[in-house]
């Protein structure tokens, strides 16, 4: 008699579950005089990351999900970007996986783990409402932030935001509104590999070349022959075929400005972009991100 073999379909709360067991062996605790904060093993040899007012003093208290206890000394700072690098003396450590986070898309499910008012390992699920731009209480903004619909609270500080594959796309940073901001996993490791000194590196995601336009109004432009999927150039509605002409007030004079213009694009900075589709002059609003 044969066997029919059916597939099993694994529930997502259980992939889920599945996800956090994997990467919780990364995630610490920060103490400070105030409570306590989240911090993620970045590097194995005992550099982690955590939010720049969760690390406010020069030395700190750092537990390690197995339960020892370290005196870590704050090594970096980025106030502006809400981020500290804590060193501990220990090697060997677990570290999660690094996504890309600027392909990140609205929509997509993640995974906030922390140490919320007193509870260790707590995680909480949700989708990115936005990339680049963030919905306040104030009113919308641009930025280079993820801004999601998981529920934090303090002692979430520091901790990570993972997506659906268990990928660290992002350091949760505050609670705006009913909404939460993460700064993005690129950002991040960025600051880790240079300390906070080195500029900042934008990123819309597009590839094409140079052309000569035979227009009055425009002489140069650059033709887009690849967009990355989720990137914010694709976020902003940008499409293959599109003929870029200028950024903010200024048009291409010619093809040297071209890079010259692309290079002074900094990350959570909107931008106004003009391009030709179809022959016809529209504007988008990207708003850069930072990659490693």
């Amino acid at each position: 008699m044969d066997t029919m073999v059916r597939p099993v379909r694994v529930h997502p709360a259980v992939a889920a579950a599945d996800i956090v067991e994997r990467v919780l062996p990364s995630v610490v605790q920060v103490n400070h005089q105030r409570g306590n904060g989240t911090g993620v093993i970045w590097r194995a040899d005992g550099q982690i990351v955590t939010n720049s007012h969760v690390a406010h003093e020069d030395r700190t208290d750092v537990v390690l999900a197995d339960g020892r206890r370290f005196t870590g000394i704050v090594a970096a700072r980025h106030p502006d970007r809400d981020l500290a690098i804590i060193k501990i003396e220990a090697d060997e450590l677990p570290v999660p996986d690094i996504g890309d986070s600027a392909t990140v898309r609205p929509g997509q499910i993640v995974i906030a783990l922390g140490h919320p008012v007193g509870y260790r390992n707590a995680a909480s699920l949700g989708v990115i409402v936005a990339a680049g731009q963030a919905a306040t209480e104030r009113g919308p903004r641009t930025g280079d932030y993820l801004q999601t619909d998981v529920a934090l609270l303090p002692g979430n500080s520091g901790g990570p935001l993972l997506n659906a594959g268990g990928q660290v796309i992002g350091i949760n940073t505050m609670v705006s509104g009913r909404l939460s901001l993460a700064i993005p996993s690129m950002a991040v490791e960025r600051f880790v590999a240079f300390g906070g000194t080195a500029r900042p590196n934008a990123f819309i995601g597009i590839d094409g070349q140079v052309v000569a336009l035979r227009r009055v109004d425009y002489h140069v432009g650059f033709l887009l022959s690849d967009i990355g999927e989720g990137t914010p150039a694709d976020r902003a509605g940008l499409i293959i075929g599109d003929v870029v002409v200028g950024l903010g007030d200024v048009s291409f004079a010619d093809a040297e400005s071209i890079p010259e213009a692309l290079g002074r694009l900094s990350p959570g900075a909107a931008i106004e972009t003009l391009v030709l589709r179809g022959g016809e002059p529209r504007r988008f609003v990207v708003v850069p991100t930072e990659r490693a």
